[in-house]
């Protein structure tokens, strides 16, 4: 769930100094934020997902198209990864009018064999975004996503909508743990392709930081506000409505039940199908909006 570059990162030295000045309160509040749980459920900080505010200039730092390349980033997150910009993804590598299916927050052992059971059904691929101790607890359903041919994303350890407003050093944490566990929970040299930060709430940092490790940041443009369970007439009315803001769909698959969206995801997929219009995976490797 789930938004200026190299250039203003600050140096090794002032990120030790301000983590240790603010280790012992944030290390001591640390808790799973859920998604949509009060106001915290909104994008916050770098909230680029929605392609509904006037866009900033091309080449704007901070915005999802400023095409910064991970490469030029060194210091907390590791080396760089050429090729992977630190920008936020919305667009698809299939181009034209495919649609990216994105799920987040689990693996859940109740709903997520559901959700890739209908994925099965319409032979569409998606982008599963999880949270790291949820793939640790369930191995066998993060295998069963990648033998499917679904991508990884890397979706925190947490889930703390709040982070954005905490030390690099913790946002590092979250980011990196939850993509050792994620990693090390599918086996066989399975990799994290994506980062989505908890309720849109990128920064730089975290940007930066995700991509050094291979993660390209990943937005959405239509979010089908399932977590809340608002019915499957209004979920799939949202993906209706909204698919004209850009491709890349949210859903959920962990966090309570999920049977709407079991149900409007079976929906969903058939609308796309009968107006021809196939599935991708979000961009990784080029620029935003090419």
């Amino acid at each position: 769930m789930a938004r200026a570059n190299g250039q203003g990162m600050r140096g090794t030295a002032a990120v030790v100094a301000a983590a240790a000045a603010v280790a012992g309160t944030v290390w001591g509040v640390a808790t799973f934020v859920g998604p949509g749980q009060g106001a915290g459920h909104q994008p916050a900080q770098e909230n680029v997902s929605r392609r509904s505010d006037p866009p900033a200039p091309p080449g704007t730092p901070g915005t999802p198209d400023d095409g910064a390349k991970g490469g030029g980033a060194q210091g907390a997150g590791g080396a760089p990864r050429s090729g992977i910009p630190e920008g936020i993804a919305h667009a698809s590598e299939s181009g034209g009018n495919a649609v990216n299916i994105t799920i987040d927050d689990g693996p859940d052992p109740q709903w997520t064999p559901k959700v890739l059971a209908v994925l099965e059904k319409y032979d569409v691929k998606a982008t599963f975004c999880m949270i790291g101790p949820q793939a640790k607890a369930h191995p066998d359903l993060v295998k069963r996503v990648v033998a499917a041919g679904h991508r990884l994303c890397d979706h925190t350890m947490d889930h703390d909508t709040g982070m954005g407003r905490k030390p690099v050093a913790y946002q590092e944490r979250q980011i990196l743990d939850a993509k050792k566990m994620i990693e090390d929970a599918a086996g066989a040299g399975a990799e994290v392709e994506y980062y989505r930060a908890p309720g849109g709430a990128f920064t730089p940092d975290s940007r930066r930081i995700a991509a050094a490790n291979g993660m390209r940041p990943l937005g959405w443009n239509v979010d089908t506000k399932d977590f809340g369970k608002p019915g499957v007439a209004a979920i799939v009315k949202a993906v209706k409505s909204e698919i004209g803001n850009g491709p890349t769909v949210l859903f959920h698959d962990g966090g309570g039940n999920r049977a709407q969206t079991v149900e409007a995801l079976d929906q969903v997929l058939a609308w796309l199908q009968d107006r021809g219009r196939p599935t991708g995976f979000p961009v990784r490797t080029a620029p935003e909006g090419s």
